[in-house]
C-alpha cells in the first residue's frame, strides 16, 4: 500500500468533525512505536483509536497507531521522545504535540515537556517522592497537573512558570528554565515557529500550504507532517533564515514574513559533536577545508561567493569563522569556499564512531573515516548522489562560456519534485516556479547540446 492510499484510509476512517481532536497530533504515515506500556484494542477507525486515547485512565497516552488492515488500535504511554520508531505498512502513528513540545505557552501551566532540571542545574526531585522534601503537590493530589516523574511543571499557576522540588536538601524548590513557545516570535531562524502570522513583509496574504493555486509548490503537509503546514500560517520547512510562504498574488511566488525575534533566550542547543555524527548538524569542530583540499570561506564574509548563510541569518547555528558546517539539512557539513570557480563543497569529516559522547574532540578518539558520498550507484542511479559531472565523453566546457555551463543541466529529465526540491542545493531553482525554470533553463541546455555536445553539468548552489 502506497502513501496515497494510506492518506486515503486515512480520509475515509475519520468521522465528521473529527480532524480538529487530531489538531492537537503530529501524525506520522507508515511508523510504529516501540511502547512498552500499551494496550491493544479493537478499533473501527481512526475516531475510535482517538476516543481510547483520550478516555485512558490507567496511564497517560501520549500516542497511539491506528493498523487500518487489521482495524486495530494501540494506545501507548510512550512517544517519539521516549521510544523508538520502526517502519511498517498500513500504519499511522499519532502523538500528541503537547508532549513533544520543549516549550511553554504563557505561565506554562500546560507544559509537558522533559525538562527535569532547575535553571540552576539542579536535578528535580520526583513528584511521588517524600525525600529530600514532603511535596504538597502530587500525582495523587493532583492527577491531572502531568506529575510524573521528575519534570519541571506548573501545578499550582505561578507566575514565573514550570518549576519543580530539588534533589537538594537545602533547596526545597526553584523554577525551571523552559523557552516560550515560537507562537508569538521566533528563535533562531524561526523552524519551529507555530504562530498565525498569515502575511508576508509586504502585506500580501499567505496561500494555504493545502492548496496548489495560484502556486503549485511540493509543501505538502501530509508529506511533511513535523514541519506544521497548517492553514497559510509562514513556516520554514527548508531551513531558511526566516518563515515564508508562498503569496496569493499570482505575480509574487513566495516571501518572508516579518515574524520578531523573541527576547528571552533561545532554548539550549542539543549535544554538539567535534566529529560526524548523523548529517551533522550538531557538528562543532573546526575543520576548514573541503572534501578535495579547497580553504573555505568565512561565513561573514560575502567573497569570492555572495550568499545569505550569514550568523545574522542563522544565529542558532554556529557560523563562526569559516568552520565547515550544516546549517541548512544538508547531507554533511559544508563551506563555501575560496576559489571563485567552486561555489561550494562538502568538508570530510572524521566519523564519530558508536563510544563517542557529545562534545568529545577529534583527538581523543581514533574514528572510522568516512565518506560523505558514494561515487558508485545502484539499479537506474536514482539515488546517486555523488561528485561526478561529465558523461563518459569526458568532454570538458571552454573557459569562455562559464555562464552557460554553469545553468546547462538535463532538465528533459528532471521531475517536477526534483525542481521543487533542490532549494538548498540549486539557487536558481529556489522555490521558483516550474514554468519559470524551465523557460530559463530549456533554450540555455539547448545551446549547450548543440555547442557542447556529450557535457552535462550538474547545478549545484546556494
Amino acid at each position: 500500500m502506497d502513501h496515497k492510499e494510506i492518506i486515503l484510509l486515512f480520509l475515509l476512517f475519520l468521522k465528521p468533525g473529527q480532524g480538529d481532536s487530531l489538531d492537537g497530533y503530529v501524525s506520522t504515515q507508515g511508523a510504529s512505536l516501540h511502547s512498552l506500556t500499551k494496550k491493544q484494542l479493537a478499533a473501527g477507525s481512526i475516531a475510535d483509536c482517538l476516543a481510547k486515547c483520550e478516555g485512558e485512565t490507567d496511564f497517560i497516552c501520549r500516542s497511539f497507531q491506528y493498523h487500518s488492515k487489521e482495524q486495530q488500535c494501540v494506545i501507548m504511554a510512550e512517544n517519539s521522545k521516549t521510544s523508538s520508531i520502526i517502519r511498517m505498512r498500513d500504519v499511522i502513528l499519532f502523538e500528541k504535540r503537547v508532549y513533544l513540545s520543549e516549550c511553554k505557552t504563557g505561565i506554562g501551566k500546560g507544559y509537558r515537556g522533559t525538562m527535569s532540571k532547575t535553571k540552576t542545574g539542579v536535578t528535580c526531585q520526583k513528584w511521588s517522592d517524600t525525600s529530600p522534601h514532603v511535596p504538597k503537590y502530587s500525582p495523587s493530589t493532583h492527577p491531572s497537573e502531568g506529575l510524573e516523574e521528575n519534570y519541571c511543571r506548573n501545578p499550582d499557576n505561578d507566575e514565573q512558570g514550570p518549576w519543580c522540588y530539588t534533589t537538594d536538601p537545602d533547596q526545597r524548590y526553584e523554577y525551571c528554565n523552559i523557552p516560550e513557545c515560537e507562537e508569538e516570535c521566533m528563535y533562531c531562524s524561526g523552524e519551529k515557529y507555530e504562530g498565525k502570522i498569515s502575511k508576508t513583509m509586504s502585506g500580501l496574504d499567505c496561500q494555504s500550504w493545502d492548496s496548489q493555486s495560484p502556486h503549485a509548490h511540493g509543501y505538502i503537509p501530509a508529506k511533511f507532517p513535523s514541519k506544521n503546514l497548517k492553514m497559510n500560517y509562514c513556516r520554514n520547512p527548508d531551513g531558511e533564515p526566516r518563515p515564508w510562504c508562498f503569496t496569493t498574488d499570482p505575480n509574487k511566488r513566495w516571501e518572508y514574513c516579518d515574524i520578531p525575534r523573541c527576547t528571552t533566550p533561545p532554548p539550549p542547543p542539543g549535544p554538539t559533536y567535534q566529529c560526524l555524527k548523523g548529517r551533522g548538524e550538531n557538528y562543532r569542530g573546526t575543520v576548514s577545508v573541503t572534501a578535495s583540499g579547497k580553504t573555505c570561506q568565512r561565513w561573514s564574509e560575502q567573497t569570492p561567493h555572495r550568499h545569505n548563510r550569514t550568523p545574522e541569518n542563522f544565529p542558532c547555528k554556529n557560523l563562526e569563522e569559516n568552520y565547515c558546517r550544516n546549517p541548512d539539512g544538508e547531507t554533511a557539513p559544508w563551506c563555501y569556499t575560496t576559489d571563485s570557480q567552486l561555489r561550494w563543497e562538502y568538508c570530510e569529516i572524521p566519523s564519530c564512531g558508536s563510544s563517542v559522547s557529545p562534545d568529545q574532540s577529534d583527538s581523543s578518539v581514533l574514528p572510522e573515516q568516512t565518506p560523505v558520498v558514494q561515487e558508485c550507484y545502484q539499479g537506474n542511479g536514482k539515488s546517486y548522489r555523488g561528485t561526478s559531472s561529465t558523461t563518459n565523453t569526458e568532454s570538458n566546457p571552454p573557459s569562455s562560456v562559464p555562464g552557460i555551463w554553469l545553468v546547462a543541466s538535463t532538465v528533459a529529465r528532471a521531475t517536477v519534485e526534483d525542481l521543487w526540491f533542490a532549494s538548498r542545493r540549486t539557487s536558481i531553482f529556489y522555490k521558483e516556479s516550474l514554468l519559470g525554470v524551465l523557460a530559463v533553463l530549456a533554450p540555455i541546455s539547448l545551446v549547450s547540446m548543440f555547442v557542447f555536445p556529450g557535457t552535462l553539468i550538474g547545478l549545484k548552489g546556494r
